[in-house]
């Protein structure tokens, strides 16, 4: 039986990540070089030792850079693109629909607490979760499974008893390692990525019932 939900944030409830990709995509481009995204996707979910963009267009151009200047414009970029995300479809109604069926709802997150909990209450959703475990609350982020392992312990529920939401592949793979059913969401920038080992892949949220979504994981 399936006691509680674990959402991954960024990418899975708002789709922070797709902005991100277009702001350095810009700042690459303000130099004459490309920003694949095969290359970008390799630190989504996770964190920049997985692949750094900073470095990367350093290489590319084969001369240091001022970093806090780019870093600078890339949060000008960002906030262009950011200004009009909403939250993902589905992720409303799964949150009240967890709520009136008594189940409980953490977030874990390889953000950090206050990136996340801004966004929440501009969107009227902070109330929902129960626990919000980051990477302030762990000495390893995904695919690291310890977020996920906080979680649980937090809920005081058994893997079996949970179900992970998440939008990357390193997201998928700390869920499945934590031993958690992982129903993953892409959105635009990790669409494309190799998601194996998911129980259930849907384009969001709202493409399945809520009874359906929290009984999947017994088929």
């Amino acid at each position: 039986m399936i006691k509680s939900l674990i959402f991954d944030f960024d990418g899975t409830i708002i789709d922070t990540e797709t902005p991100w990709y277009y702001a350095f995509k810009d700042i690459y481009q303000e130099y004459g070089v490309d920003l694949p995204l095969e290359l970008w996707s390799k630190c989504i979910g996770t964190s920049f030792d997985h692949f750094n963009p900073f470095q990367h267009l350093e290489q590319c151009l084969n001369q240091p850079m001022n970093r806090e200047e780019i870093e600078i414009r890339s949060k000008e970029h960002y906030k262009k693109y950011i200004n009009n995300v909403k939250l993902r479809d589905g992720v409303v109604h799964v949150l009240s629909e967890a709520r009136l069926k008594g189940l409980s709802i953490a977030i874990a997150s390889s953000s950090t607490r206050s990136w996340i909990v801004p966004y929440l209450e501009k969107h009227e959703i902070l109330h929902y979760f129960d626990y919000i475990v980051t990477k302030d609350d762990v000495s390893q982020i995904k695919p690291n499974p310890e977020l996920y392992v906080k979680a649980i312990e937090l809920l005081n529920v058994k893997p079996t008893e949970t179900i992970a939401i998440e939008d990357s592949l390193n997201g998928l793979i700390a869920a499945k390692a934590a031993g958690i059913y992982c129903v993953v969401t892409p959105n635009e920038v990790t669409k494309a990525l190799p998601f194996e080992g998911h129980d259930l892949i849907l384009s969001s949220l709202q493409e399945i019932g809520f009874d359906e979504l929290i009984t999947c994981y017994r088929k």
